[in-house]
């Protein structure tokens, strides 16, 4: 439980800055309104860095089930506690984003773009194309796995490794993440677009449930096969 809870606050924190990036930059008369794609590939390296820093010491910050299963895939991490970090993860995510509504209540309002709003929450494709979009998935978080295990099995990193990861997370937005907005990470979809759903956001429109399978199935399986592509060339 205490793994769990760890998972929920970082994945909370991933959640409050990232979303808030995107929010900041989409959301009209933000400060930071059309700050743009450099800006929010930067502010998802932050968020993850500092939800990793934050949990890491009590659950390694998985922060993600894609990571979580990865990991599992190839012996790293025990099948029984994956339920666990999974409801953890998940459920921070629904919180990060609740938080994130809060922050923004003003400007939902002022917004009239629903696209903008449910982009705030949630990934969509830049051109919907459902075989493309889900290979996106696969790719950018067989990247992120196959990066993580690569920092983890450098000592240099040691107490700098959320560092490294948040320069990966960057790294795939900036290379990757301009087909799919690169969930890479079922919690960070699902929670934001279930809150998305849920709240009595101005204006909001539909949730768009039929893409949301895209950003669940694509980073399970690009998860599962970057890590075992690590372990079976590098392990």
């Amino acid at each position: 439980m205490y793994e769990m809870l760890a998972e929920f606050i970082g994945t909370m924190i991933l959640i409050l800055f990232g979303a808030g990036v995107v929010g900041g930059n989409v959301l009209k008369h933000t400060k930071s309104e059309g700050m743009g794609w450099l800006a929010i590939s930067f502010g998802w390296g932050f968020a993850v860095a500092l939800g990793v820093y934050v949990s890491g010491t009590i659950s390694e910050g998985h922060i993600n089930p894609a990571v979580t299963l990865g990991f599992a895939a190839i012996g790293d991490f025990p099948w029984a506690q994956v339920p666990a970090y999974i409801i953890g993860q998940v459920a921070g995510a629904f919180t990060g984003a609740v938080i994130v509504y809060f922050h923004y209540l003003p400007h939902w309002k002022e917004t009239q773009d629903q696209g903008a709003k449910l982009g705030t929450f949630a990934t969509d494709p830049a051109i919907k194309h459902y075989p493309s979009n889900f290979l996106s998935e696969v790719i950018g978080t067989a990247a992120l796995l196959f990066g993580l295990l690569g920092i983890g099995a450098n000592t240099f990193t040691d107490g700098l490794d959320p560092i490294a990861t948040g320069v990966l997370i960057v790294a795939i937005g900036l290379s990757l993440g301009g087909t799919t907005g690169y969930a890479i990470n079922p919690a960070r979809d699902f929670g934001p677009r279930l809150a998305h759903f849920l709240l009595p956001i101005h204006g909001k429109g539909p949730s768009n449930w039929e893409y949301a399978w895209v950003p669940i199935l694509g980073p399970i399986v690009g998860g599962v096969l970057g890590a075992v592509l690590y372990a079976l060339l590098l392990g």
